[in-house]
C-alpha cells in the first residue's frame, strides 16, 4: 500500500471526512482491521483564509506547495490538497512537492463523463466558482459548467465559510441550497457539482432533483485507488 498524502485543515470538518472516506474504502477492499498509510499535514485555515482574500495566490501556492514537500519527505506517494478552491495553486504545489498530484477537477470530471454527464451546475466558494480556473479545467474534459447568478454565489459561498467550516448544518441552508439547484434547472443542467468539499456536510448528493458528485468522495476514491493499485492489478 502506497502512503497517502493530505494537505488539510481547509477545513478541518471536511478533512476528518476525507480520513474517514479513505479508511472505510482501504477496509472494504482489504477487509478485517486494515486501513489506509495516510501522512497529513493539517494547516491553520485562518492564514490560507487571509491569503485567499488579499489576493496573495502566488503565496497561498509556496505555503501549500511546502506542506506537500514535506508530506513527500515523510514518505508520501502522492499528495492531495483537501479542498477544490485550492486547486486554483495546484501547478506550484504538484511542482513543489515531486509526487503525483491527485487533482480533484480532473477525477470529479471523469465520474461526470462516465455518467455521460455534459452540463453541470457548481456549488462551490466564490473563489473556485468566478476565478476560471474550474470552469476551464472542466472544458478540457468536454464540460460546460454553470454557476448560480451572482446572488445566489453569494449564498453559497457565505454558507460555507460562515457555517459549514465553523461546523454549522442548518435546515434553512439546505433549503436554500435546494432552492438554487431548482432555479438552474431552466439553464439545461444535467448534474450538480458539490464542487465544496463541505456540501455534502449540509446535502447528501444522493438526495438532490438531479444527479449529485460529492467531489469530496470522488476524490478520496482517486487516492485509495492510487494507493492500492498494485494491489488491483494483481487481483486482476
Amino acid at each position: 500500500m502506497k502512503t497517502i498524502g493530505l494537505i488539510g485543515g481547509m477545513s478541518w470538518e471536511s478533512t476528518a471526512t476525507y480520513y474517514r472516506l479513505i479508511n472505510e474504502a482501504v477496509r472494504r477492499q482489504r477487509g478485517g482491521l486494515h486501513s489506509a498509510e495516510i501522512a497529513m499535514r493539517s494547516l491553520d485555515f485562518v492564514s490560507v483564509v487571509e491569503l485567499q482574500k488579499a489576493g496573495r495566490w502566488d503565496e497561498a501556492g509556496r505555503l501549500l506547495g511546502e506542506a506537500g514537500a514535506g508530506l513527500a519527505r515523510s514518505g508520501a506517494a502522492c499528495v492531495l490538497i483537501c479542498t477544490n478552491t485550492m486547486h486554483l495553486v495546484a501547478d506550484p504545489v504538484a511542482a513543489m512537492s515531486g509526487v503525483p498530484l491527485i487533482d480533484i477537477i480532473d477525477e470529479t470530471a471523469r465520474a461526470l463523463r462516465a455518467d455521460g454527464r455534459r452540463k453541470p451546475l457548481l456549488l462551490a466558494t466564490r473563489y473556485t466558482m468566478e476565478h476560471g480556473f474550474y470552469t476551464e479545467r472542466m472544458a478540457r474534459h468536454g464540460l460546460d459548467v454553470v454557476t448560480p447568478d451572482c446572488d445566489d454565489r453569494g449564498v453559497v459561498h457565505d454558507v460555507i465559510f460562515n457555517e459549514l467550516c465553523q461546523g454549522q448544518v442548518r435546515d434553512a441552508s439546505r433549503a436554500r441550497y435546494l432552492a438554487i439547484i431548482e432555479a438552474a434547472r431552466s439553464q439545461g443542467i444535467d448534474s450538480v457539482i458539490l464542487g465544496c468539499t463541505e456540501i455534502s456536510l449540509l446535502v447528501d448528493p444522493a438526495a438532490l432533483p438531479l444527479p449529485g458528485y460529492d467531489s469530496t468522495a470522488i476524490h478520496a476514491d482517486a487516492a485509495v485507488r492510487f494507493a492500492l493499485a498494485d494491489e488491483m492489478e494483481r487481483a486482476a
